[in-house]
């Protein structure tokens, strides 16, 4: 399972204005798989765009991540980035799970594209989830070297708030549906990992969606607030399928890296069921290790001062990572005296990351004219269908993007 900027509409054109012509896939110094695509000769405005991907899990080979890097079946990355005549970038950074060295990855991406193409004019970058993440903190810590950046569905606004979500739903998960996970949330048995679909699939899903039980469901996503549609099942069955993948992936890779425990509920109070006095008395307990709390907030931390443009992507029921991050984030902000460089798209429906192409479009376009004072040309021609192309229109007017900078 990965992270990705997903869109959830087609009709849109393949229409590039030039060619994407890919090179070898080549090493970074630090370890990073990295690829360069590049618009036909004597397209290429100047500029690149690097695009940093979501979260792999450690059990994946490390390479760039392909199902990541297309929208949609006929709208992918180095495509529309090559066809509006940008240079495209990207890597697989030097680790899967946590990335705790993504800046750096970033960094050396940029020094290999200007020994191969030249110095790029400006660098922009563009994150979803955990490249959501990679692209804030790069945008915060490297103005000098990047000129703006597009992070969409990131936890960008407090990492420790998405390993307490993941630990609560797991403890409180336990409490509701007692046996039915192997291990504890912070010690997850190998045999889980290696079967986790055929678990899933045999074994937690028919006890967890068994009629039986629906006041145990109800409850759990009560007490969690775990995002879905009421009364939609495929969107809860995702929720519950997500969180506890995430606890099963992501737990020994996040302690390792954090050297100790990161989750907390010693003195979390659970609200929301039945009997909440019962709940609270009952569920599992963990303290956390300050040394890994200690290395969230050192490493994984945004500090919300900005100095160039950063445009924030975020479903409003996004199920991995919540639609309070940007809420936070913004608070950090108004601390810094930074909002006048955020721009805020939040997309009203559920899903991770489920956006429509043409919102993804905007909040390019919104990001290169802040960074550089002219949108790229030619968007609207990718976009064939008409309903589509009148949104991004609208949307693109109302954000005070000029018309005249847009057209093909």
């Amino acid at each position: 399972m990965s992270l990705l900027l997903a869109a959830g509409a087609a009709g849109l054109a393949p229409g590039a204005s030039a060619a994407s012509n890919c090179g070898f896939d080549g090493v970074q110094p630090g370890g990073a798989i990295y690829r360069v695509c590049m618009p036909d000769a004597g397209a290429w405005n100047g500029d690149l765009v690097i695009w940093a991907h979501g979260y792999t899990e450690v059990t994946a080979p490390l390479a760039i991540p392909e199902e990541q890097l297309c929208l949609a079946p006929d709208f992918c990355l180095p495509t529309i980035i090559n066809g509006l005549g940008f240079g495209f970038a990207t890597n697989s950074y030097r680790n899967n799970g946590l990335v705790t060295e993504g800046v750096e990855d970033m960094a050396e991406l940029v020094a290999l594209f200007a020994a191969e193409q030249g110095a790029p004019r400006r660098v922009f970058l563009v994150g979803a989830s955990e490249g959501g993440l990679v692209t804030t903190l790069a945008v915060e810590q490297r103005p000098d070297l990047f000129d703006g950046g597009v992070a969409a569905c990131g936890p960008i606004g407090d990492f420790r708030r998405i390993v307490d979500y993941y630990g609560d739903f797991r403890v409180v998960f336990d409490y509701f549906f007692p046996g039915l996970m192997p291990g504890t949330p912070l010690q997850v048995p190998p045999d889980l990992l290696n079967n986790w679909d055929d678990y899933w699939t045999n074994t937690i899903r028919p006890a967890v969606f068994d009629p039986a039980n629906a006041n145990a469901l109800s409850q759990l996503l009560k007490v969690t607030r775990a995002p879905h549609d009421p009364g939609y099942m495929p969107t809860i069955e995702k929720t519950v399928h997500d969180a506890l993948w995430y606890n099963v992936f992501a737990t020994a890779d996040l302690v390792g890296k954090a050297g100790g425990s990161p989750f907390d509920n010693m003195t979390r109070r659970y609200m929301g069921s039945w009997n909440d006095t019962a709940l609270n008395a009952a569920v599992a307990r963990y303290a956390a290790d300050p040394a890994a709390l200690a290395f969230m907030d050192g490493l994984l931390s945004t500090t919300g001062l900005l100095s160039v443009p950063l445009v924030n992507l975020h479903t409003t029921k996004d199920q991995q990572v919540g639609f309070a991050q940007e809420i936070l984030y913004s608070q950090k902000l108004r601390a810094t005296g930074s909002q006048g460089f955020r721009i805020l798209i939040p997309s009203f429906r559920y899903g991770h990351c489920n956006f429509k192409p043409w919102e993804a479009l905007l909040g390019f376009a919104l990001m290169v004219y802040k960074a550089s004072g002219q949108a790229p040309a030619g968007i609207e021609a990718m976009i064939a269908d008409p309903a589509a192309r009148d949104a991004y229109r609208a949307a693109a007017a109302a954000a005070g993007l000029p018309r005249s900078l847009d057209s093909p």
